[in-house]
């Protein structure tokens, strides 16, 4: 993996250029290791990262002016690298430094001397909740529980709000690092697919890791689906702990392609499993069926490997069934037993997603984070299936990200909603009116459409539309309490958004 000049150890150490190993081991007596060139002390290490529109290695001259006494380069550029750092610091070079960053962390903080098992929940759809449910499980045993996802990182005694779904990789060891300081047993990541793709979880060995699903979203990323779905399945063919077994939905088409692929696997889904394991093989099988569900919650029957118990839940939604599903599997894996997931009664569900806005008017709003054109069908088709007179929705798409989606969005609207109330999301540095003029082509079937720029005034139009039996969904932020416009980040929740306008339509 390393690669090294010169033919013997004299004359790499005339030259700078350093073994990697020694430098794993300057690691783990407490080298600082940075990305950032700007924030270099003398002593430390510099990693010159790869990416899409800057080069590290344009960064290692300041590193070195700042001084940098360690540098990790990639290998196909010595020719550039050598001439500039090796005579002035200790140069190792790397086929990806990316990776080098996680192997240099998890030294660093002795990673492998800590007893800490460690959980990966990637897909589409379903992460935050399913992470959620997970923590709430296995703290219900008696474990200590950290979470790393969209909306903080925390752990008993410690909560911060979350900038990234999947933080960078330095920052994500050190939290596992804190982590095992304050006792916690287990740690629960959203990984993401860029999080992925940028190997920002290189050094790390899950003990068990989730598909939820693969739909569209990050294309442009990722750029088509088939890079996308790579992305989220490298959680799986390289991140695992040797012998640990993938959770994958066997609902999911991706899911069904990833589990046949893998020699370790376990799915878990609704539904007869036959046709499945004809096209994946003889794998065990979470499997679930759902024997109600209401506006109050469901209920669902489990079986795995001969036994099957019943387990209730708050949760509406049949989406939401399969989140629980997910986190029986992979309790299941940790050592819970079935009397374990009867604990799953008592989670009453995630902030932003599905969340009842709760009012002295009995309107029934919801928030969702529904962002995706999968999420919002799903959210949706739950809140028809439950006997509302009319569904209004309040829907934007976020700029500066895929175009492709927003007209798929729309259409996912128009297909349930009686009102489709378009606006803004997160514009970024795009118009808001330029990003509803894509999407507005999926409305063309939409019974009835109101439209507002402004995501307030849209929510305020939205909730005076509602007439005795209605429900209003507001998708697309969730838990978020922000927007982005021109540059600017302002303060903005949809919760306090519809109570607001509760207020102006009385």
């Amino acid at each position: 993996m390393f690669l090294f000049s010169g033919s013997h150890s004299e004359k790499k150490a005339k030259r700078g250029v350093m073994e990697f190993d020694a430098l794993l081991k300057e690691a783990a007596k407490g080298l600082v290791v940075r990305t950032d060139s700007r924030k270099i002390l003398p002593g430390d290490c510099f990693v010159a990262m790869p990416g899409t529109s800057v080069r590290g290695i344009d960064y290692i001259p300041g590193a070195l002016d700042r001084g940098a006494a360690y540098i990790v380069a990639p290998a196909q550029a010595r020719d550039l690298v050598a001439p500039v750092a090796e005579k002035r610091a200790r140069v190792a070079y790397h086929e990806n430094p990316a990776v080098a960053l996680g192997e240099l962390a998890r030294a660093h903080f002795h990673l492998p001397d800590r007893d800490l098992k460690l959980v990966g929940v990637t897909g589409t759809n379903g992460k935050t909740t399913t992470t959620y449910i997970i923590e709430h499980l296995l703290a219900a045993t008696g474990l200590k529980v950290g979470v790393l996802g969209t909306v903080s990182y925390r752990w008993p005694g410690f909560s911060m709000n979350a900038p990234l779904t999947t933080p960078d990789c330095w920052m994500i060891h050190e939290l596992l690092f804190n982590m095992k300081k304050a006792d916690v047993d287990v740690a629960v990541m959203e990984v993401s697919s860029h999080a992925l793709d940028q190997y920002r979880v290189a050094g790390l060995d899950f003990d068990a890791g989730v598909l939820t699903n693969v739909t569209q979203d990050h294309l442009d990323y990722h750029g088509d689906m088939e890079t996308y779905f790579n992305a989220k399945s490298r959680l799986f063919t390289g991140c695992l702990r040797q012998g640990r077994p993938g959770i994958i939905n066997y609902n999911d088409p991706y899911g069904r392609r990833l589990l046949a692929d893998l020699d370790d696997a376990i799915g878990y889904g609704i539904g007869d499993t036959a046709i499945v394991t004809h096209q994946v093989g003889d794998k065990p099988m979470v499997q679930g069926r759902i024997l109600s569900l209401t506006g109050q919650g469901m209920e669902i029957e489990t079986s795995y490997k001969g036994k099957t118990w019943t387990v209730q839940s708050p949760l509406i939604g049949a989406y939401n069934a399969m989140n629980l599903l997910a986190a029986q599997a992979v309790g299941l894996q940790l050592g819970l037993t079935c009397r374990d997931m009867r604990a799953l009664k008592d989670f009453a569900g995630v902030p932003g997603r599905l969340e009842r806005v709760v009012n002295d008017r009995d309107l029934d709003i919801f928030v969702d984070y529904a962002h995706t054109p999968d999420a919002l069908e799903n959210v949706q088709h739950t809140l028809k299936s439950l006997d509302f007179k009319r569904l209004i929705t309040v829907f934007g798409c976020g700029g500066d990200r895929d175009r492709a989606k927003r007209p798929l969005m729309a259409r996912a609207v128009a297909r349930y909603a009686d009102v489709a109330v378009l606006t803004s999301d997160n514009p970024r540095s795009e118009p808001p009116e330029a990003i509803m003029d894509d999407a507005r082509p999926g409305l063309a079937k939409a019974a009835r459409i109101i439209e507002h720029p402004d995501r307030q005034t849209a929510i305020t139009l939205a909730v005076a539309e509602m007439e005795p039996g209605d429900v209003l969904l507001i998708a697309g932020k969730g838990h978020e309490d922000y927007q982005q416009i021109a540059g600017t980040t302002i303060h903005f929740s949809d919760r306090e958004a519809a109570i607001k306008a509760i207020e102006e339509t009385r």
